[in-house]
């Protein structure tokens, strides 16, 4: 495992709730990373770990290869993968995100 993929899996392990963004919670620097974030807020979260990826170019491109998945914002719960912003969105209005997040 390259040094960039054993960060970006420290970062994923790390926290309970993690979001690769560009930008930052409270100045997200695209529209996708902005919904992701009022997503998240409207389900309550916390404890919320974000990472700016516009600050690192090999966890930004590290990031794509760690999940096989093309674009940013992507989040993860528990360690695992759920996805981007439109994934995010579909899980939040069918009610499924909001028990991961409390869990």
């Amino acid at each position: 495992m390259s040094d960039v993929q054993q960060r970006i899996a420290d970062l994923v392990k790390g926290s309970q709730v993690v979001l690769f963004m560009k930008g930052t919670a409270q100045f997200p620097q695209c529209g996708f990373s902005g919904r992701a974030i009022q997503v998240l807020k409207a389900c309550g979260v916390k404890d919320l770990k974000t990472v700016n990826v516009l600050e690192d170019e090999g966890i930004r491109q590290g990031i794509k290869d760690y999940a096989n998945w093309p674009t940013i914002p992507q989040l993860y719960v528990n360690g695992e993968f759920l996805g981007g912003s439109d994934i995010m969105m579909e899980m939040y209005e069918s009610g499924e995100l909001q028990p991961l997040l409390s869990a």
